[in-house]
């Protein structure tokens, strides 16, 4: 997924991955059938990795805006590194000609979706946010500014900027 995530799909050969994983490439090969199957597999892990931390994260007790900031900020890789969310990069490189990525990015976008829907609307009902706007719209609208992140985080956005940003976003909830 690393190797994947750094040179994304085009770029990254059976060799490079076989040698990431120790193994030769008929290994490679024999255990996954093809670099696009072990492709699909590296974004169903992600898909998993960041839907299981966003259970844990909202789990928790306390205030949700702090905790939709920190979602928002980790979903993008604010801070963290450069390269951008994998699932946003996949779907910039292969939208247009895989419906398989396709259909993964659309699969963990729409959980995302609902997770911040979900908590949105916790917020709303312990009047840390206001009620006036459907929550369905404003997790709507945290999605694609965590995908908008996502490419400023890859394009060597100043993470200054991408906090203030995401403080906003919350904020005007």
């Amino acid at each position: 997924m690393d190797l994947f995530w750094l040179q994304g799909y085009a770029a990254t050969t059976p060799q490079e991955l076989a040698g990431q994983m120790g193994i030769g490439k008929g290994s490679l090969y024999n255990t996954f059938g093809s670099k696009h199957d072990l492709f699909l597999r590296a974004l169903r892990r992600y898909t998993e990795m960041r839907l299981e931390y966003l259970a844990d994260l909202f789990a928790a007790p306390g205030p949700v805006g702090p905790r939709l900031e920190t979602a928002m900020a980790v979903l993008a890789g604010v801070g963290e590194h450069r390269r951008g969310c994998v699932m946003v990069n996949a779907a910039a490189e292969l939208g247009t000609v895989d419906d398989e990525v396709n259909r993964i990015a659309d699969e963990l976008f729409t959980r995302i979706e609902g997770i911040f829907r979900v908590a949105i609307e916790q917020g709303q009902r312990s009047g840390e946010f206001g009620a006036d706007r459907p929550a369905d719209i404003s997790a709507r609208q945290l999605l694609a500014s965590v995908i908008g992140l996502s490419v400023l985080v890859k394009s060597g956005g100043r993470p200054e900027s991408c906090t203030t940003v995401v403080e906003g976003c919350v904020g005007g909830l």
